[in-house]
């Protein structure tokens, strides 16, 4: 069996333990666990995307689209993103560091020569913690 290592995480270990989409015999407690952790992480972003919502020409409807379609980690990608250059304050950071965790996306090797939008995330984070 072959194992597909992404940031140090075994794809295959994931699938394989039934923690994965790809275990279609999940118990339904497991399916209750990931419906609320989605619902937890759909109301971070959320909770992000409203300090969004004010801002002059800012072009929210992909990532809303990504939202009703229940694409959060590409949501969380466009939030960040959107983000990324406008000075948004603590409680924005704060948000999308929670949907993040909960969605395991920091990786183990923050040095790495390409960051991801949870590393963007967590650099905004530590920064705006400082101006607080």
């Amino acid at each position: 069996m072959h194992a597909i290592s992404w940031s140090g995480y075994s794809i295959v270990r994931q699938l394989v333990d039934g923690r994965g989409t790809g275990n279609t015999g999940a118990m339904p407690h497991d399916r209750q666990a990931l419906q609320a952790g989605w619902k937890r992480t759909r109301a971070h972003l959320d909770a992000a995307l409203a300090h969004l919502a004010h801002l002059p020409g800012v072009d929210l409807s992909t990532t809303t689209e990504f939202l009703e379609h229940n694409e959060l980690g590409l949501a969380f990608d466009c939030l960040v993103d959107l983000g990324d250059d406008l000075g948004l304050p603590l409680r924005f950071w704060q948000h999308m560091d929670r949907a993040a965790r909960d969605m395991r996306l920091y990786s183990d090797v923050l040095h790495s020569p390409h960051l991801t939008a949870a590393d963007t995330c967590l650099r905004h984070l530590a920064v705006a913690s400082e101006q607080e």
